[in-house]
């Protein structure tokens, strides 16, 4: 049985949603980061120049490796370009930043996953309460116009009144295009597909700061809270700080949902600087997270480094890894979110609408993709004259001819070869999967 297209009820059952949300006072809450994006233009000509100029070795990049130099970062990222990868890389040096945003166009723009979450909402028409950690005046400007609102001396209050004066936390992003040119010695190569890396010049997230105030408000208001979308964790280097965050938080998680049973929580992962703390996070929150999101490129790097075999490609071989996971992460579900599709794999969900959180975020974020800004009701309604991914759909029909071990939705894209903006589209779909939740 072949894939019905229930994009546009969706979208319409989101919108009645809103209304509901905005008028009954309850909130979808995200935490935990902020920062502010300098979105890199892909410029082919400039980007081989510099490579010229500082490739000095072959294009290669090592887990936790710290970019300090010029020369780095050339290799780093050309590494990155030419297999078409994601990926997030810290830099220890002002120069290094200073010297990219010289050489190329760039726009700023928000950045963190909590940050774009709530923007991606406000432009829907939901207003959501935010823990942030850059009230720069940069940051808190992309905020404001869409209803997001922030815990201020035990109040919640609208986000452009948390303003500090500090200075914006600079996450540079370097995007290269698919079929972009890019030469090394005396090889041209292809870009294989859109796609960015990120490199963050920012000493506070890896502390991951997060406010008692705001915790406290949620604990005492646990009933308003009709989502819980969490994330940041990525970002910490030390281990040390890294589990007193985390037990802190175990803390915050089991009183939320001793208030509110009904509460669903949902960690998105990210690309982390150390594999032994994305495993000690997966592992210590298990017991409080509903939900663990990622894409494909976290997919894979969890199974390469626990020995299994996966084709992202093959979604039997997916199906695989996933079951893995959840023997190794006990989580009630894991969500897989791609250019192709996005999945739902884990316990029956029950009354939660997971197949509308899904499409929800495939839309919002293909929106994105399209236009490159949060996208509103009618901008979504506008993606929905995009086809279909043809691998989405095929990864459907062989879905459904599989023995599973637990439940699965998957719900295939809307498609584009070439996106015009690959900046915050896995933030974007973790806000639209929020609407699954929301009761």
């Amino acid at each position: 049985m072949g894939y019905t297209d229930k994009y546009l009820a969706c979208l319409e059952e989101a919108e009645v949603i809103t209304k509901r949300c905005y008028q009954s006072g309850k909130r979808p809450a995200l935490g935990y980061t902020s920062n502010l994006d300098v979105v890199v233009e892909w410029d082919e000509e400039e980007f081989n120049r510099l490579l010229e100029e500082y490739l000095k070795s072959p294009p290669a990049f090592a887990e936790g490796e710290v970019i300090s130099c010029m020369e780095d970062l050339a290799r780093v990222v050309c590494f990155f370009a030419l297999n078409g990868m994601g990926g997030e890389v810290e830099v220890d040096n002002a120069e290094v930043v200073a010297e990219i945003m010289r050489r190329f166009n760039f726009q700023y723009g928000l950045g963190g996953t909590c940050a774009q979450g709530a923007a991606a909402l406000g432009a829907m028409g939901v207003p959501a309460l935010i823990h942030i950690t850059d009230t720069s005046e940069e940051v808190l400007n992309f905020l404001a116009c869409g209803g997001a609102e922030a815990v201020k001396n035990g109040e919640r209050v609208p986000v452009d009144q948390t303003q500090t004066g500090m200075p914006a936390l600079i996450h540079l992003i370097m995007q290269f295009t698919k079929g972009g040119k890019i030469h090394v010695g005396n090889k041209d190569s292809r870009v294989p597909l859109s796609n960015r890396v990120i490199i963050d010049y920012d000493q506070v997230h890896k502390d991951l700061p997060v406010e008692p105030s705001f915790m406290k408000y949620l604990e005492e208001h646990a009933e308003m809270i009709c989502s819980y979308g969490v994330s940041g964790f990525n970002a910490i280097l030390d281990l040390a700080v890294l589990k007193e965050r985390v037990n802190e938080l175990s803390g915050h998680y089991r009183c939320l949902k001793d208030k509110n049973p009904y509460l669903f929580i949902y960690l998105e992962s990210a690309h982390y600087f150390s594999s032994a703390a994305r495993d000690y996070v997966y592992g210590a929150l298990a017991d409080y997270i509903d939900i663990m999101g990622m894409n494909e490129e976290e997919l894979v790097d969890f199974a390469e480094r626990s020995g299994i075999t996966v084709d992202k490609d093959d979604i039997g071989t997916v199906i695989s890894c996933l079951d893995r996971m959840l023997e190794t992460f006990p989580v009630k579900g894991f969500v897989l979110h791609t250019k192709d599709y996005s999945m739902y794999y884990g316990q029956d969900p029950g009354k939660v609408n997971i197949e509308l959180g899904l499409t929800m975020g495939n839309l919002m974020s293909g929106t994105r993709a399209r236009t490159g800004r949060y996208g509103t009701f009618e901008d979504c309604c506008e993606t929905l004259e995009l086809a279909l991914s043809e691998t989405g759909l095929r990864f459907y029909e062989e879905l459904q001819n599989l023995r599973l071990k637990q439940h699965a939705i998957l719900v295939p894209s809307r498609y584009m070869e070439r996106p015009r903006y690959t900046i915050g589209l896995g933030d974007t779909f973790v806000a639209g999967m929020q609407f699954g939740f929301l009761r």
